[in-house]
């Protein structure tokens, strides 16, 4: 996950640029359809995988589903509409998250892409697969 962070955030330098001073924030992914919290340190280039029952300390948070964070990732929906709906939910340092948001829009970063380069171009197929099977946005191709 770590490894993946990295490259994006050498393929994507804005980010942290655009991030700022909220670059150095932990950000707690509670992605509500998964086992285990991540715990995304953009500065660091670090992304760690805790336990449910080991909540770890962070500045922001994000909670909601794989769709809805894929779904905004890509651009599909609307990171304020998802919001507002209540599709995502926010804890603590609102401005933080909003940084991120707005960085990663900007970035308008392709999942597919980001996995690709570190595995090959046989991702897009498996991507693609996945997509028809599971109905989640995991690409912006077609967006």
């Amino acid at each position: 996950m770590s490894a993946l962070l990295q490259g994006i955030a050498r393929r994507h330098p804005s980010i942290l640029v655009r991030l700022g001073a909220y670059g150095g924030a932990d950000f707690l992914l509670d992605v509500t359809d998964v086992p285990v919290l991540l715990l995304m340190s953009p500065a660091a280039g670090r992304m760690r995988v805790f336990r449910r029952s080991a909540v770890p300390a962070h500045g922001a948070g994000i909670r909601g589903s794989l769709a809805a964070f894929l779904s905004m990732l890509h651009g599909v929906e609307d990171g304020d509409a998802l919001f507002f709906s209540g599709a995502l939910t926010i804890s603590g340092d609102t401005a933080a998250v909003l940084a991120l948001r707005n960085a990663l829009d900007d970035a308008e970063i392709d999942l597919t892409e980001e996995l690709a380069a570190h595995g090959g171009a046989w991702v897009h197929g498996l991507s693609d697969w996945l997509a028809r099977q599971s109905g989640l946005v995991l690409s912006r191709r077609g967006t």
